[in-house]
């Protein structure tokens, strides 16, 4: 891979790690605890702490591909960052753009079932 492409996939980067934060802020502030409220009956509370359960879900999946995106950012010059961890052939550039803190080609992440 050569610097172009590194550059390419740093702003794509950057671009995903901006996206990440600003949809973890907003999941930060739907995620007030909800306190019993006399207008809504049990089934509404039920409901809402489910729409919560499910919030806090993809603030964690939002938070760990933050944490995965801003680690490979800091790595993408390393003379390994686009070569497969477990087979060690070069994951393609078309990957990559899709997920740019790919570790493992597609063959190799089906076959460890990731």
């Amino acid at each position: 891979m050569n610097q172009q492409e590194k550059q390419a996939l740093k702003q794509i980067m950057q671009r995903e790690i901006a996206a990440l934060s600003t949809e973890i802020a907003e999941y930060e502030r739907s995620l007030k605890p909800i306190k019993k409220d006399c207008s809504l009956d049990s089934i509404d509370h039920k409901m809402l702490k489910q729409e919560q359960d499910i919030t806090l879900q993809r603030y964690e999946v939002a938070k760990k591909r933050l944490h995965r995106l801003q680690t490979t950012y800091n790595t993408i010059d390393n003379q390994t960052y686009d070569i497969c961890q477990e087979c060690e052939e070069a994951i393609p550039l078309e990957r990559l753009k899709l997920m740019p803190e790919s570790q493992y080609c597609v063959a190799c992440m089906n076959e460890l079932g990731l």
